[in-house]
């Protein structure tokens, strides 16, 4: 730098953030833009900027200085005394280098300012609109002293610009999303919450791709097929497609078209008249007709026999459902989001999926990258899976050692995000039968076969009869193992399919089709 240039004053900094204000659209880039300028002002190692939702949790919008796993998180006042001391006060509270009260970022620190090292000097502000409480920020510094010579002037400019930048970009919000929807906030959430369609988690490059692309075809009709590996979130992309539609105040159906036994296939999902079948006691609507007017979501589309793939192609090119035993049609108008795990292109090459019907699908692509292709995203889901965990087991506060985490991200997680959590899961277990809060690397012994383990810094390479020596597709060793499996169940269960599904905790229709597909041989010792 040259020596005859200086750091721009407080009050420059503050008008060109107003003036960008005035000039441009609210985003949610302004939250990071006050955060940077505050850390270019202020002696400051960590800050974090919060807004308040609406169960009264913290939930971070801007870091500088902390671990991104802190995105993943909610943090709540009962449990973090400073931020409850913060939220209490409408004038900034300063915190001694000699209070007893933890620090919430104690362990959070970001790596270039040494992730495990103790906070020193802390303080922090609430966020006011009017006489409504909307947020907090905080500041961190690893040097002790170092707010003593801050003006709480100061703070509360940056507190109260910030809080002006929250109101303003939660009504530009509400605007956007009052044009897009007819129905409240509040009827979304109820939908939401009973789809459990969850939440896309991640900063990396593929997410915001993933989300993009969902934004882009949201607002259309357009037919989707959503591709990916197991447990990479396709159906949470389903769900955010539909919640983002115009059809997002009517109903979105699920349909596991694997779990679908044969013999009712059509009419779950085309319905039946009464007397169609026996059993057909009383006249029943199919899927299609219960999602008229919104979105239908077929999963693991790739698994539908054929003779139900023309017509399902007859309900997308007519809009017309028959019902088992019907002599009429009904007219629907459903949206139709698909997804599978299969290369259908190759389906359609084998004969075994049909060419017209994934051309109908395939109108607009989507594929959810797997974990181990998402660049910087495991930290943060991991903090969005410890604060599920946390929640769900009523913990005050439960972290990872960093030792721990690089553990997880060398993983290839093959399971993906799944995998992950119930990794997570089970680590999470084993630290609260030691009491612990932490969880470290020998929280995760049971899973060294699965996801290996390091010796004196060296990888150990994974070993197993089921691991091919050779190159094969993906597709073939997972249905070899799945051959393997269904014969080892029967073995065990001398040959008798029922009691081989109560094994595997399947449809016995089900594992007898899957079966059948594998060409499993039973041993001769069973009956």
């Amino acid at each position: 730098m040259n020596p005859q240039e200086t750091k721009p004053s407080i009050e420059q900094v503050l008008l060109n953030i107003a003036v960008e204000l005035n000039m441009s659209e609210p985003s949610t880039q302004h939250y990071q833009k006050l955060i940077d300028a505050l850390h270019l002002l202020l002696p400051c190692d960590a800050s974090a900027l919060f807004t308040l939702d609406n169960e009264q949790h913290l939930v971070p919008i801007a870091i500088s200085g902390l671990s991104t796993e802190v995105f993943g998180r909610r943090f709540l006042p009962d449990v973090h005394p400073r931020l409850a001391m913060i939220l209490a006060n409408r004038k900034p509270v300063r915190f001694p280098e000699s209070s007893s009260l933890p620090d919430p970022f104690d362990g959070l620190l970001s790596e270039d300012i040494h992730h495990s090292i103790d906070v020193h000097s802390c303080m922090g502000c609430s966020l006011y609109v009017g006489d409504t409480l909307v947020g907090a920020l905080t500041l961190d510094a690893a040097k002790p002293n170092a707010f003593d010579n801050i003006d709480d002037k100061t703070i509360e400019t940056f507190a109260a610009l910030a809080a002006g930048i929250i109101r303003n970009i939660s009504l530009f919000e509400a605007l956007n999303k009052a044009n897009r929807q007819q129905h409240s906030v509040n009827q979304l959430l109820i939908n939401e919450a009973r789809n459990k369609g969850g939440k896309l988690v991640g900063v990396s490059p593929q997410i915001k791709r993933l989300t993009a692309n969902i934004e882009m075809v949201a607002h259309s009709n357009y037919a989707v097929l959503i591709s990916g590996e197991t447990g990479t979130g396709k159906e949470v992309v389903a769900h955010q497609i539909h919640a983002q539609s115009l059809r997002s105040d009517k109903p979105m159906v699920y349909v596991n078209c694997a779990a679908l036994p044969e013999s009712i296939a059509e009419s779950e999902l085309f319905g039946h008249v009464k007397g169609a079948f026996t059993g057909a006691n009383t006249p029943r609507a199919g899927k299609f007709e219960l999602a008229d007017g919104g979105t239908i979501f077929l999963d693991e589309i790739g698994e539908l026999p054929l003779l139900l793939q023309a017509k399902l192609l007859r309900v997308i090119q007519q809009g017309e459902v028959q019902r088992v035993g019907a002599d009429k049609n009904h007219i629907v108008d459903v949206r139709i989001i698909a997804a599978t795990n299969r290369d259908l292109a190759e389906e359609v090459t084998q004969g075994r999926f049909r060419s017209d019907l994934f051309h109908r699908l395939n109108v607009f692509p989507i594929h959810v990258p797997p974990l181990r292709n998402r660049e910087g995203d495991v930290p943060v889901l991991v903090g969005h899976i410890l604060d599920n965990i946390r929640c769900q087991f009523n913990l005050k506060t439960l972290h990872i050692h960093p030792k721990a985490l690089q553990i997880l991200e060398r993983q290839p997680w093959l399971g993906n995000v799944r995998e992950l959590e119930h990794t997570l899961m089970r680590a999470g277990l084993h630290a609260m039968r030691t009491q612990s809060e932490l969880i470290a690397p020998q929280h995760f012994s049971n899973d060294f076969d699965l996801i290996g383990h390091t010796d004196h810094g060296r990888s150990k390479k994974k070993t197993s009869a089921l691991f091919p020596t050779s190159s094969m597709p993906m597709r073939e060793a997972v249905e070899s193992f799945q051959k393997q499996l269904i014969e080892h169940a029967l073995e065990l269960n001398n040959g008798i399919w029922s009691q081989a599904a109560v094994f595997l905790q399947v449809d016995r229709g089900n594992l007898f089709k899957m079966g059948k597909k594998l060409r499993v041989q039973i041993a001769k010792s069973t009956k």
